[in-house]
């Protein structure tokens, strides 16, 4: 892989993926609609193109997507506007990479697994997702599949990271830098996983850097599961933090659901802070080799002096 397009350059693992790729070597196109959020990113990056466009727009996609060899897809769309545009968007890359032969990585996480009662779920087990937003997940890999293009499907848990902002956890950490009262979504004596966004790509670029790995799934786990007293007693052992943290509850985000559509959206996804889904790394430690794991301290520290810089 000489030459990388990733859709979504503007989030958190789309920053991550373009970092790592231009760390191995990879002249990367930068796609995402804000040029101003792109150029603040990536504007000393010797080895980034950027380009202002719009992931639904396909003329858009096939422009940015000529003359790459790998199309990452890293966008992400609110909750209420999944059914809607997350089919159109996978329909687009398909045909974009359809034109030029060019390989698809898609940065999936771990709704269309649904629930499951194996501690650790690897890549084989059965899918059948019940909620809403799983079904739309299975469908986009489902599309790849009957795709002839190659492609990746890496699954990650919740991610946390510079430049992650919509995640599960990171209301939290942007209120213990602002020193503010803060938030923790689900119950805090559940271990569950969140993956530092920096190995969940340093793991995607490698698979994506070899030939045998395509047209697979792959599960990329995070350090190992963490409850959350466990994350704040870092942030209070890092920062100094001595606000209290509530905890906010299904029936609370349900509450808010009837005045809000995103919190409405997020109510059928809290059963994964109740039952969470643990992925197994076996096959990617079998056939690849070590998963990145940055212990949580130092990727929750390196996160926090990323937001003090920004932020304040």
């Amino acid at each position: 892989m000489k030459s990388a397009l990733v859709l979504g350059a503007s989030g958190g693992i789309g920053y991550a993926l373009v970092l790592e790729l231009v760390n191995r070597g990879v002249e990367v196109v930068a796609f995402a609609r804000r040029k101003e959020r792109l150029n603040a990113l990536y504007q000393h990056e010797s080895m980034v193109t950027i380009f202002s466009g719009d992931a639904l727009v396909e003329k858009d996609v096939i422009e940015a997507a000529d003359g790459v060899d790998v199309i990452f897809h890293a966008v992400s769309f609110p909750y209420q506007d999944w059914k809607e545009k997350h089919p159109l968007c996978i329909e687009i890359i398909v045909r974009a990479a359809e034109i030029y032969q060019t390989k698809i990585a898609l940065a999936d996480n771990i709704y269309a697994y649904g629930k499951q009662s194996k501690v650790e779920v690897k890549e084989n087990a059965s899918k059948e997702p019940f909620t809403k937003k799983g079904k739309i997940r299975l469908a986009m890999e489902n599309r790849l599949k009957r795709s002839d293009i190659p492609y990746l499907i890496v699954h990650m848990p919740d991610l946390y990271g510079p430049n992650a902002e919509n995640t599960m956890i990171h209301e939290t950490l942007k209120n213990v830098v602002l020193n503010k009262t803060a938030s923790f979504v689900g119950d805090i004596k559940v271990a569950r996983e969140f993956i530092f966004t920096m190995d969940g790509a340093k793991a995607m670029v490698e698979l994506a850097l070899r030939d045998d790995t395509y047209n697979q799934n792959w599960n990329i786990p995070s350090a190992h599961p963490i409850t959350g007293e466990e994350i704040i007693e870092i942030l209070r052992k890092e920062t100094g933090y001595k606000k209290s943290i509530r905890t906010v509850s299904k029936t609370m985000i349900w509450f808010a659901g009837l005045f809000q559509p995103f919190m409405r959206e997020m109510v059928e996804m809290m059963y994964l802070t109740e039952d969470p889904v643990i992925l197994s790394g076996e096959k990617y430690e079998e056939e690849i080799g070590t998963i990145p794991k940055t212990p949580y301290k130092e990727g929750i520290k390196e996160t926090l002096n990323w937001m003090n810089e920004r932020v304040l």
